[in-house]
């Protein structure tokens, strides 16, 4: 049985671990240079369980501790948020993962790095499997994050190989849920808030690029199969049901009843035309697929926009640009 288990995240807990594997955490740290990013009010729930501490902690920085897991999650997602200091984006994904794995290169722990389905860039493959090498631009401003996640993948292999680190890597596709940062800049969120306010729904592009949409919880239950079973090669973790951002938009503005209107703006720069996660190897390797729905899914994140939305007043998106993460009130009164 695992005894120590940290995870090093950067949004305090958007991906909530489950109460089946919280007697393992007994470490929970995050890197401190997009703290912003997330809210203590997330994990106010686990702060008092006897398993469970919580350390702010700069990833890039090294740390001495004894654990016998490390998930490394940590390093902002959001494109307008890892735009706003792309030198601090690209730290946390090769600094922050060459401390973390020298930390298990000590400790022998086993390393889970959480990767994205932007390592594959524009795909010029339809659904994407594990073995497509992406196309990616290496100097555009998607780049410091995309490349970032790229390089921290050959990290990890090469420490596998040379010094036998237990590596797991997960290829993240979109995500969404509950505890969202409103202004996270992305579909899901944006269009939700926007549609509960009957703001225009903002599209940048002519909505036909397509997104496939995963619900947290089919996430957290991925990450774990994948940390405690055999297989290390990389894995994708998504749900390969796909949609267009415009139907998308659609689809949200139906569920909200909203009387928003859909709006298309410029495209952003190097926006992928399209996302869909083949995820035979999950089923094979780890006996994995997203079992919640994406209306199940979107019921759950709309009754959650709606009470922050509800303890804040208005919230003014984010837009396609390099931004900050903006403080909300309900996470400034947590």
């Amino acid at each position: 049985m695992v005894e120590k288990c940290i995870v090093f995240d950067l949004v305090l807990s958007e991906y909530p671990f489950p109460i089946a594997i919280a007697h393992q955490i007994v470490s929970f740290c995050f890197t401190s240079p997009f703290i912003t990013a997330g809210s203590k009010k997330n994990i106010a729930h686990w702060l008092h369980h006897p398993n469970f501490s919580l350390r702010i902690h700069d990833v890039t920085e090294p740390i001495m501790i004894e654990v016998d897991q490390i998930y490394h999650l940590a390093c902002p997602a959001s494109p307008p948020h890892y735009q706003y200091n792309p030198v601090k984006t690209i730290k946390t994904s090769t600094m922050g993962t060459i401390n973390m794995l020298g930390l298990a290169k000590r400790v022998k722990a086993r390393m889970l790095l959480t990767s994205t389905s932007e390592i594959y860039g524009d795909p010029e493959v339809h659904p994407q499997p594990e073995t497509y090498w992406g196309n990616v631009n290496t100097i555009g401003p998607r780049s410091c994050y995309d490349e970032g996640k790229r390089v921290a993948e050959t990290m990890m292999y090469s420490y596998r190989n040379q010094n036998n680190v237990e590596v797991r890597v997960a290829r993240i596709f979109n995500t969404f849920g509950p505890r969202m940062h409103p202004n996270d800049g992305r579909v899901v969120s944006n269009f939700i808030i926007q549609a509960l306010q009957d703001k225009d729904i903002t599209i940048y592009g002519d909505g036909t690029q397509t997104r496939s949409f995963q619900y947290v919880s089919d996430l957290v239950d991925g990450l774990h199969k994948l940390m405690n079973g055999d297989y290390d090669g990389p894995v994708n973790l998504g749900n390969p049901d796909e949609y267009t951002v415009k139907d998308f938009a659609s689809y949200i503005k139906d569920m909200t009843k909203s009387d928003s209107e859909i709006k298309l703006l410029p495209k952003s720069t190097d926006d992928p035309s399209q996302r869909k996660p083949d995820i035979r190897l999950a089923k094979e390797k780890i006996d994995w697929a997203p079992k919640v729905t994406v209306r199940d899914g979107l019921k759950e994140a709309i009754r959650y926009f709606q009470s922050v939305l509800d303890e804040s007043g208005e919230i003014i998106p984010t837009g396609p640009g390099a931004a900050k993460p903006k403080k909300i009130k309900i996470q400034e009164e947590a």
